[in-house]
């Protein structure tokens, strides 16, 4: 069979993709205009005079502001930024050896197919995927997937941080993967190549910025895209992560049918759809509970993405996956 990523595939130039930069001007000064010419002996003294008196103001001014910072402090540049919880070393050593076997597990499923909408079916994991973060009630659902000791995977829309990216910082605190949801969510399929690759690429910027790791997955808003998608994924090496479940929880159907949806499709290897934001999310965090409790009840594990697709990964020959509706 013919490997997805030896498609032929017309090859955007790197100057359509690279905005030029023009060399920075020089900062030198330029010259005082004084070469040659002898400087009198007053007007050396009264300059060296002049300067000593400055460096003195400067000096006071330094051992003040040193004497009232210890009365009044004032906060840090960054201190409304949202903060990344410390972790200990052994637990960033954990995280590292987690994250580099993701990474080997992305890799393995991206050299064999651009797309998945499930895991395997030999395993017992099941993913919870969310879109459409972070809102208003993301960090309310992540302190609630805590409390369930549920890991799940977050596709994050990138002009959304402006807002919410406490949510983000919840998900990344919490060891929960974030995945690229697009910058503005459009309908990928109708945007031009170079349109694609900036939807892409800037909700990447946005989101490693509050500390997350560089995306590896994506969601097509809509379910919407083309093989100019598929391109532009190869180029940033994003694996397209599709879904075997919708619970349609965006329309409000009530806690009970959400959980009866999700439930229903849930078997191994199935991706679960489910959303953060893009409207009134406390029916999706209410079915939380009696989703966790029915996948555990019939063997099933909650895992992130990476974690299924390292512990119960496609088969390989699958088809490749055509443009979906909902998302």
């Amino acid at each position: 069979m013919t490997r997805w990523d030896d498609w032929t595939w017309e090859e955007r130039s790197q100057a359509n993709r690279t905005p030029t930069v023009n060399p920075e001007a020089s900062s030198e000064a330029p010259s005082a205009g004084v070469e040659g010419r002898e400087r009198r002996p007053n007007q050396v003294f009264r300059r060296r005079r002049a300067g000593a008196g400055i460096g003195a103001i400067v000096v006071v001014a330094i051992l003040i502001a040193a004497l009232t910072s210890h009365k009044s402090p004032q906060p840090a540049a960054h201190a409304n930024r949202p903060h990344v919880a410390a972790v200990s070393p052994d637990q960033a050593e954990r995280a590292a050896a987690a994250f580099k076997a993701e990474q080997r597990a992305i890799n393995s499923v991206l050299a064999y197919t651009p797309a998945v909408t499930s895991g395997g079916s030999k395993g017992n994991e099941v993913a919870l995927t969310f879109d459409d973060g972070p809102g208003p009630y993301t960090q309310q659902l992540v302190a609630e997937l805590n409390r369930l000791h549920v890991h799940a995977t977050f596709f994050a829309i990138g002009n959304q941080e402006q807002y919410f990216s406490a949510g983000t910082v919840a998900e990344v605190d919490s060891g929960d993967v974030v995945g690229d949801h697009t910058e503005t969510h459009p309908m990928m399929a109708s945007l031009s190549p170079h349109d694609q690759y900036e939807e892409l690429f800037e909700q990447m910027v946005q989101v490693e910025v509050l500390g997350a790791k560089r995306p590896r997955l994506f969601r097509p808003p809509y379910g919407s895209f083309d093989p100019t998608t598929f391109k532009e994924l190869r180029h940033l090496h994003l694996l397209m992560i599709l879904w075997s479940v919708d619970t349609a929880d965006y329309t409000l159907p009530g806690t009970q049918t959400i959980v009866e949806r999700a439930l229903a499709g849930a078997k191994p290897g199935a991706i679960i759809l489910m959303h953060d934001a893009g409207g009134n999310r406390s029916e999706t965090i209410a079915a939380l509970p009696a989703i966790a409790k029915g996948l555990r009840k019939r063997g099933l594990r909650p895992v992130t993405i990476p974690q299924l697709l390292e512990e119960d990964p496609p088969p390989h020959g699958q088809p490749i996956p055509t443009s979906l509706t909902g998302g």
